[in-house]
């Protein structure tokens, strides 16, 4: 639909354009220019539905754009009366609504409390139906975005011909004009005496004309001059009233961004824990915004955690740490062999190896030895047994 954004924007000027021609504000004269143009016929042709609304909406995005400054005025009567047209005569159904961004409405409020002083009541009645009428759709943006919106958007070139200018009245009104429409003042009033000399009796018609033409224009300028600089003044001063206003909220706003900024440098101090695909890295600390010196940044390696293989055979298989006071005041097990005493069974095994050994009544064998453990049986024997027969 962005292909009809041109030939929508020449139409649209073409017709205020002419409203402008006729250097009045009155509805009558826009309506007249509207049904000369036949300008309801915007909307027909072989569309969809669906094409039909898509652009009722694009006509109404483009006939806002002549409601907002910076156009004069004038302009910006008809452009109201431009979408008041055009939300009429449409043809979805059901009607398209007109979406007023939220930027836009001070502006938009300002313009229709200086339509109600300039005493401009079928503008105001106009605004108030279209209010009222729920034809404003209130929004964030003018437009409707979507992730499929161009980068380079189509942008609203402004028509210098409809532009308000602030300086127009000084620049028309200057001292050069003004001392060019004295010298034809002070011209004309030598004629008219002249004229009024050589007149029998005298005209009086004659004399009426004013000599302060000038003085008064001069003044008028200035006068408006004065109101501008004044309105500009009391927005400056509106804005920075609110800008005071805000300060306390500004405040609190600061120390609350200074407090979090502290947390993260707080938290983000410390060496982040690497993820295992990249334990096998260096990983930097950033001592930025702790309020240590950068110079000091150091390398760390994380050290990796010993596997359960690991710490299975160090819990289990390695010998414990044993004092000697521990030792010397522990009494070693009946079935347990000394370092010193595996020397002395050595002459032991040719006796042992095919007699038996009685202890207590008790019979065992070579190989019953070799069964429970030879050297352990073989040292309680000898410590129970005086003599081996």
């Amino acid at each position: 639909m962005d292909y009809y954004i041109g030939a929508l924007k020449a139409d649209f000027e073409e017709l205020l354009r002419r409203f402008q021609q006729t250097e009045t504000v009155r509805y009558e004269e826009f309506s007249a220019i509207w049904r000369e143009m036949n300008f309801s016929s915007i909307f027909y042709g072989a569309m969809s539905s669906n094409e039909i609304r898509l652009f009722s909406r694009l006509t109404l995005i483009v006939a806002y754009q002549y409601f907002l400054p910076p156009y004069s005025f004038q302009i910006r009567v008809g452009g109201l009366y431009l979408l008041y047209s055009l939300y009429h005569t449409q043809l979805a159904s059901p009607r398209e609504q007109i979406r007023l961004a939220l930027k836009d409405w001070s502006t938009i409020e300002q313009f229709r409390q200086d339509v109600q002083n300039a005493e401009h009541y079928d503008a105001a009645y106009i605004f108030s139906k279209l209010f009222k009428g729920k034809a404003f759709f209130f929004s964030a943006m003018p437009k409707q975005l979507s992730f499929q919106v161009k980068r380079k958007p189509q942008r609203h070139v402004v028509c210098e011909e409809f532009r308000d200018d602030p300086v127009r009245v000084r620049e028309l009104v200057s001292e050069e004009t003004l001392q060019e429409m004295e010298n034809l003042q002070e011209h004309y009033s030598k004629v008219k005496k002249a004229l009024c000399a050589s007149a029998e009796g005298g005209n009086p018609g004659l004399l009426l004309s004013q000599n302060d033409l000038v003085q008064q224009l001069r003044n008028c300028a200035l006068d408006y001059q004065h109101w501008q600089e004044k309105k500009e003044g009391e927005k400056k001063h509106s804005s920075g009233t609110g800008a005071v206003e805000e300060d306390p909220t500004k405040a609190e706003s600061s120390r609350r961004a200074q407090l979090l900024e502290s947390i993260k440098s707080k938290s983000y101090g410390h060496v982040m824990e690497a993820s295992k695909s990249r334990r096998h890295r260096q990983v930097e600390r950033d001592n930025s915004g702790s309020g240590t010196d950068p110079g000091e940044e150091t390398m760390h390696r994380r050290r990796k955690p010993p596997s359960l293989r690991a710490r299975t055979r160090k819990n289990l298989c390695s010998k414990p740490v044993v004092k000697q006071e521990e030792l010397e005041s522990t009494r070693p097990w009946h079935l347990s062999v000394m370092e010193g005493e595996k020397g002395l069974l050595a002459p032991f095994w040719s006796v042992v190896s095919d007699t038996t050994v009685d202890q207590d009544g008790l019979s065992l064998s070579s190989h019953e030895i070799h069964g429970w453990g030879r050297v352990a049986m073989v040292t309680a024997a000898l410590r129970s047994t005086p003599t081996v027969a």
